[in-house]
């Protein structure tokens, strides 16, 4: 059997998801303080989100540096997954506050309650300049990264939400349209669930060690047989050890009988294969030659 491993990953800004959970715990204070003075639902719900959104971002910033540490005996793969944890949290949290909202934006549609326009102006622009702010800092990480992709995800409601909020107070204070306090509440928290979704269903996908979304083990498979060499790839796995990092193991049944030293070459161009074509960086062959009863791709009990 041999092992082969490419380490290569992007870096990842853990200075900005500090100076963001800065912000967003500024803003937060900022908004419960005029939420309460306006009787603004809106901008005490935005609030509450920013709140969530502080603890999200405070901790994909720990589990940034977590993740950083070294291998060990008892960790062979390091703490690589505590950052798909943390997103996985995140994006549980994120939910369960977009209910909470919900609820209260339905109560607040049946009985709508006078709100302070220039008040609840005047604080969401601020909410809206600092979740900018916070924005741009993880905007390039979020690409490459599902802990900071559900941290980013969390400002960017925040941004809308706070877009929405000022919308809302210019028709409050011009028109007396209480009732769109609840339902900019209502259209802001449709929009966070759709997004948090794609991070939901990403972070337990790597979790169950599902095949990576953007990989087709038939096309692999096809890919590696063309080689002169090999006979036939069977028991095929791949999965991610995180959001950037594929794994892939299989057995690889050789037409002639050679030398575990004459594999060498066969390795090379199998390593090249993997890399440049599927992104695929580990990897684990199982040789053989004409021992394995069952051949098929996917190994089944």
């Amino acid at each position: 059997m041999e092992h082969h491993q490419h380490h290569y990953h992007k870096d990842i800004s853990g200075k900005n998801l500090l100076i963001s959970s800065v912000l967003n715990l500024s803003i937060t204070i900022v908004e419960i303080i005029g939420g309460l003075v306006s009787n603004s639902l809106a901008l005490l719900s935005d609030a509450l989100h920013n709140l969530g959104d502080t603890f999200a971002v405070f901790i994909a910033w720990m589990a940034h540096l977590i993740s950083k540490k070294d291998y060990t005996d008892k960790k062979t793969f390091g703490y690589k997954r505590i950052e798909i944890l943390a997103a996985l949290f995140n994006a549980i949290v994120l939910i369960v506050i977009t209910f909470f909202l919900f609820t209260e934006a339905f109560k607040r549609l049946s009985n709508p309650e006078p709100v302070m326009g220039q008040v609840m102006f005047v604080v969401a622009v601020a909410g809206l300049l600092a979740n900018i702010i916070s924005v741009f800092l993880l905007r390039r990480d979020s690409r490459h990264n599902i802990n900071v992709k559900a941290a980013y995800l969390h400002l960017l409601g925040d941004t809308i939400s706070s877009v929405a909020v000022i919308i809302g107070a210019v028709f409050i204070y011009f028109f007396g349209w209480y009732w769109l306090d609840p339902v900019i509440t209502v259209i802001v928290g449709l929009y966070i669930l759709k997004e948090t979704w794609t991070v939901l269903k990403q972070a337990l996908g790597i979790l169950m060690q599902g095949t990576p979304r953007e990989l087709e083990l038939t096309e692999v498979k096809q890919a590696l047989e063309i080689l002169p060499e090999i006979d036939n790839i069977h028991h095929v796995h791949a999965w991610n050890l995180n959001d950037n990092e594929i794994h892939f193991e299989c057995h690889i049944d050789l037409k002639e009988d050679i030398r575990i030293s004459q594999t060498e070459k066969i390795k090379e161009k199998i390593h090249e294969i993997l890399l440049n074509k599927f992104g695929i960086s580990h990897v684990t062959i199982q040789y053989e030659f004409n021992c394995c009863d069952n051949k098929e791709m996917i190994h089944s009990r």
